[in-house]
């Protein structure tokens, strides 16, 4: 019944945020995190390369992956426009085996949140962990639902030109308060001409975390050295108003 990233969702995303394109500041903070970095960097959930190209074109070395076919497509197309060639693969965060080892695994801008379940989000940090080299660095956002409202609907339209455009509708479906997630379903539809050619529903579900939490789970997995930041401000202390928090963790 539900897609997961499909052609329409990464039409949309491509559209509303193309490469390079800086999330509440994310690219300028994860370069600043990463300026003594010189080994291999993984993006996970990588999507179609919004962080990755400008990476890559930093002098980083830089690989994704993903588990929507459609984002990664995109990713591949846009990185043969600029002649560039990392590693891209398709997988599942929660078991995947990667021929290298990587100085730094980076998910900005709480993709790790789409993770629903607990046990699912820890075998993601258990596969990051053992794809990390010693001494090895995480860098990890989750986003906090501090503006959540049930049943809150909203209507966007996205004019590709004057013929073309994607009409999303969202709707706030649940919070839910004892398996710490939120969920919304979106419906992307395309018009053209006024004709409707083209609908995908998704299911988009958020995982939330709170700080000391997420911290425990961490140092469960055997992660040393963990900080946290709000707002992409290193190690600024979060408050009760804050809706992104980026926690940072070293494998030992």
């Amino acid at each position: 019944m539900f897609s997961y990233y499909g052609e329409l969702s990464t039409e949309l995303y491509n559209f509303t945020k193309p490469i390079g394109h800086s999330v509440g500041g994310d690219i300028e903070y994860y370069l600043e995190r990463l300026k003594d970095t010189n080994g291999k960097i993984l993006e996970a959930a990588v999507g179609s390369g919004r962080v990755l190209i400008p990476l890559i074109e930093k002098g980083y070395t830089v690989d994704g992956i993903d588990y929507s076919p459609a984002m990664l497509d995109s990713c591949r197309k846009r990185c043969k426009e600029r002649g560039l060639t990392p590693n891209l693969y398709e997988g599942d965060l929660r078991h995947f085996k990667l021929p290298s080892k990587y100085e730094v695994i980076i998910i900005p801008t709480g993709s790790f949140c789409l993770i629903e379940k607990l046990e699912d989000a820890k075998a993601a940090l258990e596969c990051f962990y053992n794809h990390l080299l010693p001494g090895g660095r995480v860098i990890i956002d989750l986003l906090i639902p501090s503006d959540w409202h049930t049943g809150e609907t909203s209507t966007s339209t996205f004019p590709f030109s004057n013929e073309e455009g994607i009409l999303l509708e969202s709707k706030s479906i649940e919070m839910n308060w004892v398996d710490q997630y939120t969920l919304t379903y979106l419906k992307y539809e395309k018009w053209r001409k006024g004709k409707l050619v083209d609908t995908e529903l998704q299911r988009f579900a958020m995982r939330w975390y709170g700080v000391e939490e997420f911290k425990l789970i961490l140092k469960s997995i055997g992660f040393l050295e963990i900080t946290c930041s709000a707002g992409y401000s290193y190690k600024k202390d979060p408050t009760k108003e804050t809706q992104l928090i980026t926690f940072e963790a070293v494998r030992k």
